[in-house]
């Protein structure tokens, strides 16, 4: 059976190297004679397992030693609460809104603290990332939000806010591995898996070990606390096995590709096809400022939602699936993720160019 080329935001596109591998050991991990899926997570096995992936993690981002690696579950939104319930000490945070994600932190972040918007791009509608060099960070914060690329809008930060000495907290789902980082300039960063790293169902914690407080409000569920998961490993309750098992397969096949600085020069490759080619179009259109566009989110519009309409028809039946955009804005997004492959995006291309030839206006 072909494959289509699945241009997902989430859960997304994975590599296909990865995929025949996990097939491969589905029945007998490793000699084991049983699946990783059935495997105890106490197993000196799925030890070995989550031991390497933290590793290889390490490797890739050059994570400093001060900082402990989390395998949680939940996703972005069970971090929205986490994060304000484990670092609030004066009971504020600022928050830079750039799109829906960013939105939904502020609001669940204020059902604790005195929750601040400082800066926000809603005023069109999310197309570009505000001004980030004199943001009025408030004197007792105790940490400055972020998404740094917005899956559902198609922007990314170019640079970080100066946060003026307050912990940087960034929600890295839908750009993490997809080019290096200092981690050493945020306090904490956290990505569900199920964009760039894996399946759905892991949720990936990197957090300076000096955040991670044991003296937390009398009414933060246990589960909830940084300090327990990572005392205990990623290991309190039974963790995403299945999917910590995929994301350190999708770890070691980044690091075989050359690792972050390689996979930026693929990412870049990939988005300037699609980005020449909108900017030349005379159907489609970006919706986002060019100084402020995603590598891994494209998004694009023609000049009518019938014609959307018709793209995203035509499009599936040729091999391209989930290009229609998010239910709230509309036209089309191409992620292109990690393991998109470069001929995916130019394959896409073509199948624009033909578009716009029969659908001249």
């Amino acid at each position: 059976m072909k494959r289509v080329y699945n241009f997902s935001a989430g859960p997304a596109v994975l590599p296909e190297p990865v995929l025949k591998q996990a097939a491969s050991e589905m029945l007998d991990y490793n000699g084991y004679g049983m699946s990783v899926m059935e495997m105890s997570h106490r197993s000196k096995a799925f030890d070995q397992i989550i031991l390497e992936a933290e590793a290889d993690l390490r490797k890739l981002l050059n994570i400093p030693d001060n900082y402990k690696v989390l395998f949680l579950q939940g996703g972005g939104h069970l971090q929205f609460a986490m994060v304000p319930l484990n670092l609030m000490k004066n009971k504020v945070a600022d928050f830079i809104i750039t799109g829906e994600w960013a939105k939904k932190a502020y609001a669940e972040a204020k059902k604790y603290l005195d929750a601040r918007k400082i800066a926000s791009s809603e005023d069109r509608n999310f197309a570009y990332i505000p001004d980030l060099d004199d943001l009025p960070i408030s004197p007792d914060a105790d940490y400055v939000f972020i998404c740094e690329n917005n899956t559902i809008f198609g922007t990314k930060y170019n640079k970080l806010p100066d946060t003026k000495g307050k912990v940087l907290v960034s929600d890295l789902s839908s750009s993490i591995l997809s080019e290096p980082i200092d981690v050493s300039k945020y306090g904490l960063i956290f990505a569900g898996a199920q964009k760039n790293i894996g399946p759905a169902g892991t949720t990936i914690v990197i957090i300076r070990e000096d955040l991670i407080s044991t003296e937390l409000e009398p009414f933060v569920p246990t589960m909830l606390k940084y300090h327990i998961h990572a005392e205990k490993g990623s290991m309190y309750n039974t963790p995403p096995t299945y999917g910590i098992y995929i994301c350190g397969l999708v770890f070691k096949w980044v690091l075989g590709l050359g690792g972050l600085e390689k996979m930026k020069e693929i990412n870049e490759a990939k988005a300037k096809v699609i980005y020449d080619f909108l900017d030349s179009s005379k159907l489609f259109k970006g919706t986002v400022d060019k100084k402020d566009r995603s590598l891994m989110n494209v998004t694009f519009r023609s000049p009518s939602e019938e014609l959307d309409a018709k793209f995203v028809k035509e499009s599936k039946a040729a091999g391209f699936d989930n290009l229609k955009g998010h239910r709230s804005v509309g036209g089309m997004r191409a992620s292109i993720y990690n393991a998109m492959p470069h001929e995916g995006v130019v394959a896409l291309v073509e199948f624009m160019k033909q578009f716009e030839k029969e659908n001249a206006l």
